[in-house]
């Protein structure tokens, strides 16, 4: 194997640490007109950083295909009827009428989360321009962006809201009174919006209305002693945190990294930075924006606490807390994993949410410490929980995606809905590109097996990877350079495969017997090289903790699920506005079938069938049950957890 060097490289391997402002949140490397030139170097450098979304390319697969579909939706939606409220907070006359569901009507008919959908969107609109260039997208985020400039200026204030009663909510908070509402959980996400119209569209006018926005706040908190901003705190806020991060990294401005440092939850960072897991009745989704900004903080300031407190949280919920989806909770709170025979068959389980944002610090640690199995747990999560999340059909998305046996997925209504889930959503299937490819300055590193295309600039380097996976568990990749170069090709061997083999034009020149690791040939690169990466997947069992007779069925990453038709279930029934009732939705009573066995063994029991991914196993009933994947799962019932019967009551 001369002038080549092939070696496995173990998960744990440390490097430095993450990326720049706007790659961690999107994936993208930061345009550098968004970026003035003092903003400070990351007091945490990234080890590695994720290519621009510009720079990737799909080709045809489910990922794709989710993308079109959110595209074509977030087309269809109006922003002038997102932009209501704001405007008629500024004393402008609205161009719309306002959207329903959580736009115009409060939650549990008290808390209310007006104007977050348009942080959502936006962010979404920025992430499809980058990846697709439609001018269609950058014209809406001109467009919003305007629209808040003129908000800023009518109200002669940096506050941009959409609540009820205005500012009124926001200065109640801040004096400490109790409220009925999450107004900097809701503020978060048009904070959010606007960097990414800032740092993804090169926008300008976002960016301005961006900085009046957060010099407001950090004048609107300087009265508070630190208890007081603890005791605000309480209150669920999203990730201020991060946003207050990435603004210093942005601009330098001291008041932002202050403010990052305020903003994080000392009840949550204090134990987990002594590595103490409190998280049992926590609100899951409250809790992981703030860690997200934890490790934001930490590369605002270089505080190892942030960094401690992000990497211990992350281990405890996807190691002890996370089902085999990826998913974690039960009616959006965490619960403790020896009660978790009383929790995992909920139809209130895997709040989608939750799932996006443990993507966010998974793909953020990553860039950090690049270590098998963050890409692991990330690609098991893409596609059990985001993939899976969206209604292949109609393009809608997920709240829950709960494992009661026999139920079904429910997505929100186009106009009638405007969940967290559904602003999450708007993101989650226009960045499948952000993750797939990350580099160093000599290392291209291959985490996903996804169709597609990437562009290395600085190396005069392509890299176009064709595969039919996961129904084959091999992928082809084919280097495009302008020149002969010497790099490292570092491809991630999964820990659900025993082995994996690698090619290079037909030759075998690594193999690797260590799941969870990366294999690398380093080597000079000719243009038409061909790299061939063979892996094995098998079914196996995942048992449910504290709960081995429970056991859910895995195919390599993928969750194999039930399907069990639609008996009883009327047409469009999996179609609803309040996502406060999953679990009342079609819940005439259905006898799921069940298994029988030892569940060590129970692999054994399952045979492939006719079709790619398609699998059979007999039911404690004696009747087969068809199992598919989850992320194929729509409109019809199903079951991802399995009692099992042992025969040994």
């Amino acid at each position: 194997m001369s002038g080549e060097t092939c070696s496995m490289i173990p998960s744990r391997r440390g490097f430095l640490a993450s990326a720049g402002t706007a790659a961690l949140v999107a994936g993208t490397a930061t345009p550098a007109r968004a970026i003035a030139a003092a903003t400070p170097a990351p007091a945490a450098a990234p080890a590695l950083s994720g290519f621009d979304l510009a720079d990737v390319d799909l080709a045809e697969s489910p990922f794709l295909h989710a993308q079109r579909m959110t595209e074509a939706y977030l087309l269809r939606l109006d922003p002038d009827r997102m932009l209501h409220n704001f405007r008629v907070n500024a004393g402008l006359k609205p161009r719309a009428p306002v959207y329903g569901g959580w736009e115009s009507e409060p939650i549990w008919n008290e808390i209310n989360c007006h104007g977050h959908t348009l942080g959502h969107y936006l962010s979404a609109c920025a992430l499809a321009w980058r990846a697709t260039r439609d001018r269609r997208f950058r014209r809406r985020v001109d467009h919003i962006a305007g629209e808040l400039a003129a908000c800023q200026r009518a109200a002669g204030s940096g506050l941009v809201c959409a609540f009820p009663k205005g500012p009124a909510l926001v200065a109640a908070h801040l004096r400490g009174e109790p409220i009925t509402g999450v107004p900097w959980y809701t503020l978060h996400k048009v904070y959010a919006g606007l960097r990414d119209a800032a740092l993804l569209a090169d926008n300008a006018t976002a960016r301005a209305v961006l900085i009046r926005f957060a010099d407001w706040a950090v004048v609107a908190t300087r009265p508070l002693s630190d208890a007081q901003f603890e005791t605000m705190l309480g209150t669920e806020h999203g990730g201020m945190n991060e946003v207050f991060a990435d603004l210093f990294l942005m601009t330098g401005n001291a008041d932002y990294q202050a403010m990052a440092r305020r903003f994080s939850h000392k009840a949550l960072l204090d134990p987990l930075s002594r590595r103490r897991d409190h998280l049992d009745g926590l609100h899951a989704n409250t809790q992981i924006p703030k860690v997200v900004g934890f490790e934001r903080v930490y590369a605002a300031t270089g505080d190892p606490a942030y960094r401690d407190a992000a990497e211990f949280f992350w281990r405890t919920v996807a190691h002890t807390r996370s089902f085999a989806t990826g998913g974690h909770g039960d009616a959006e709170h965490f619960f403790a994993g020896a009660e978790i025979e009383r929790h995992v068959f909920s139809a209130k389980g895997s709040e989608t949410c939750g799932q996006h944002n443990m993507l966010k610090l998974t793909r953020a640690l990553f860039l950090r410490d690049p270590r098998a199995d963050y890409a692991d747990y990330y690609e098991r999560t893409l596609y059990n929980g985001i993939l899976a999340s969206q209604d292949p059909d109609s393009g809608m998305a997920t709240y829950f995606q709960g494992a009661r046996p026999g139920y079904m997925k429910l997505y929100h209504t186009p106009e009638d809905s405007f969940w967290c889930c559904t602003g999450t959503g708007m993101e989650n299937h226009v960045k499948y590109r952000d993750s797939i490819y990350f580099h160093d300055d000599r290392s291209l590193y291959v985490n996903l097996f996804i169709p597609s295309t990437v562009r290395w600039a600085a190396q005069g380097a392509t890299l176009t990877q064709t595969t039919a996976f996961p129904e084959t568990p091999t992928t082809a990749l084919r280097w495009t350079l302008r020149r002969p170069t010497r790099l490292a090709l570092r491809l991630r061997h999964p820990g659900w495969s025993a082995d994996a083999v690698v090619l290079v034009n037909g030759r075998e020149v690594a193999r690797s017997t260590a799941p969870g690791s990366y294999v690398a040939v380093e080597r000079e690169w000719h243009d038409g090289d061909r790299v061939e990466l063979r892996l094995a997947m098998r079914v196996a069992v995942e048992r449910a903790g504290a709960a081995p007779d429970i056991v859910a069925l895995t195919y390599g990453p993928l969750v194999l699920a039930g399907a069990l038709g639609r008996d009883g279930l009327a047409p469009g029934a999996d179609i609803v506005v309040n996502e406060r009732r999953y679990g009342d939705y079609n819940a005439t009573p259905f006898a799921a079938p069940t298994l029988a066995g030892d569940p060590a063994t129970l692999a054994a029991a399952v045979s492939a069938g006719e079709r790619p991914l398609e699998f059979t196993i007999a039911s404690a009933q004696h009747q087969p049950v068809r199992l598919i994947p989850y992320h194929r799962i729509a409109h019809e019932r199903y079951a991802t957890y399995w009692r099992v019967d042992t025969g040994t009551a």
